[in-house]
């Protein structure tokens, strides 16, 4: 049975000019319009959609999915005028007239602009996103479904499946996530068959932090990325495979060890480095069978981080995978697969979900440290209702 797409109010109300300003607030007119130039973008002759509007109009996609395309524009430029104090005119455009400028626009300025905006929120002190000194990051990736369109299969590519094809092709998404706050403050978006380690090695560098602890999950683990992530000078708890060869060179005060990596080419074992191995097994948790973890980190004295708290702080690594679900599930709602019908558009897209979803968490954190709270307490799914809905005091934020 076919559906009825929603459509927005006919007149644009409070509410939906709020979600305006909250975009605005993280993405000002005069930083979009200096990344446009930067990019060669910005728009060389009036047209009724002009680039900094159609900027805003990627960004609330990810705010409106359930809504067509036509009404999001609507929202998003009657919106932009009424925070510029301006009347809120009528705005009509066919959706070949948004593609054009969707393509226009391109991928690449989206992307500037999202490097020019992620960022960690949390100021040192902030609850639940430090330890001992240290900002809590964690490594991860995930990957999205796309329009089943030709130039989309040719440039993503399809999943493995046991039988036939799999029905979407898929991006693969790489983020770098501050565990206390949810925000994503950095990421990569590549083809499906783009592995997570390749990807690693390109976002890394140019993002930690020596302030940072970055957790990540065993499939990171290995030599090559590893030492690419200890140039930064940040803090590292990666856990290891279990079939991963780690000697035991030196047992410490704490019951962890000391052990030597090496690459897997350096057949004579002539360059190695050291780190330290946490080994330990959780019991009595949700799943009948007991698990054992090997974590291995660059934090060598045992004093600057003890082994249980670093095996429980290992843990939050999954908040990266609520990340995932806020903007997979709670900003795509009934959505299952990205709009776009060319590559570029997907890049597009997914720039302007991060940019999306990173003002939602910002918002949120915001609020929650006026009460001194861990902004995990509150409700992602409820503050995207309160961005879309509530008072214009509930943005508090201007444009």
């Amino acid at each position: 049975m076919a559906r009825t797409r929603k459509a927005l109010p006919a007149r644009v109300d409070v509410a939906h000019l709020i979600s305006a300003g909250v975009l605005a607030s993280v993405c000002p007119r005069a930083l979009i319009e200096e990344v446009l130039a930067k990019t060669g973008k910005a728009s060389q002759r009036e047209r009724l959609l002009p680039a900094p509007a159609v900027v805003y109009y990627v960004m609330a996609l990810a705010l409106w999915r359930e809504a067509p395309l036509e009404e999001v524009l609507r929202v998003v430029c009657e919106g932009l005028q009424w925070l510029g104090g301006g009347q809120t005119g009528a705005v009509q455009a066919s959706k070949s007239a948004i593609s054009q400028a969707r393509t226009r626009l391109g991928s690449q300025a989206m992307r500037k602009l999202a490097e020019r905006v992620l960022r960690p929120l949390a100021a040192p002190g902030a609850p639940g996103a430090w330890y001992r000194g240290l900002r809590v990051m964690a490594l991860d990736g995930s990957c999205m479904d796309v329009a089943d369109e030709s130039a989309n299969a040719a440039f993503f590519g399809y999943p493995g499946a046991s039988r036939g094809q799999s029905a979407f092709p898929q991006a693969r998404l790489l983020g770098l996530v501050e565990c206390g706050t949810h925000v994503v403050v950095a990421a990569e978006v590549a083809p499906y068959a783009r592995s997570e380690q390749v990807m690693a090695a390109q976002l890394l560098p140019s993002t930690l932090k020596p302030d940072m602890l970055v957790l990540a999950d065993r499939n990171f683990f290995g030599f090559k990325l590893w030492q690419t992530a200890c140039a930064t000078g940040a803090k590292l708890a990666w856990r290891a495979k279990a079939d991963r060869k780690l000697p035991v060179d030196q047992v410490l005060p704490d019951g962890s060890y000391l052990s030597t990596v090496f690459d897997s080419e350096d057949k004579r074992r002539t360059t190695g480095q050291v780190v330290r191995v946490i080994e330990y097994t959780l019991k009595d948790s949700a799943t009948p069978t007991e698990h054992s973890y090997r974590l291995i980190t660059n934090i060598l004295d045992p004093a600057q981080a003890p082994a249980l708290e670093l095996a429980a702080l290992y843990h939050e690594r999954w908040e990266i995978e609520g990340v995932f679900d806020e903007f997979k599930t709670h900003l795509r709602a009934n959505s299952t697969v990205l709009r776009s019908k060319t590559p570029d558009l997907v890049l597009q897209e997914l720039w302007g979900l991060l940019l999306a979803h990173f003002a939602i968490r910002q918002l949120m954190a915001q609020a929650a440290w006026s009460r001194g709270l861990d902004p995990d307490v509150l409700s992602f799914t409820h503050a995207v209702r309160v961005i879309k809905r509530k008072l214009p005091q509930a943005a508090a934020v201007p444009p």
